[in-house]
């Protein structure tokens, strides 16, 4: 194995985890700018109301998306183990 197709299965490896994850942050990253505008315009500084939207839209987030992460997760692993033959060079 050399050290290019090492890069090569890390670099996989960090992509397939950055698409699963990148749909829960976009969410959350774009409510939280939202709060934040309302807090600015409000002058609402209650740490509850910038904690529980984020948190109830990301469980939400999590719901409704489980099925496509999984399934991403789950192609992953079936293109790793599908090859384990070269692996063992």
């Amino acid at each position: 194995m050399t050290s290019q197709f090492v890069i090569h299965i890390i670099a996989q490896a960090l992509m397939a985890a950055f698409w699963i994850c990148a749909p829960l942050l976009l969410i959350s990253f774009a409510l939280s700018i939202l709060i934040n505008i309302i807090q600015i315009a409000t002058s609402l500084q209650d740490p509850v109301f910038s904690t529980v939207p984020r948190l109830a839209a990301c469980l939400v987030g999590i719901i409704l998306l489980m099925p496509w992460m999984l399934h991403r997760a789950a192609a992953y692993a079936t293109s790793i183990l599908g090859d384990l033959a070269q692996y063992a060079h």
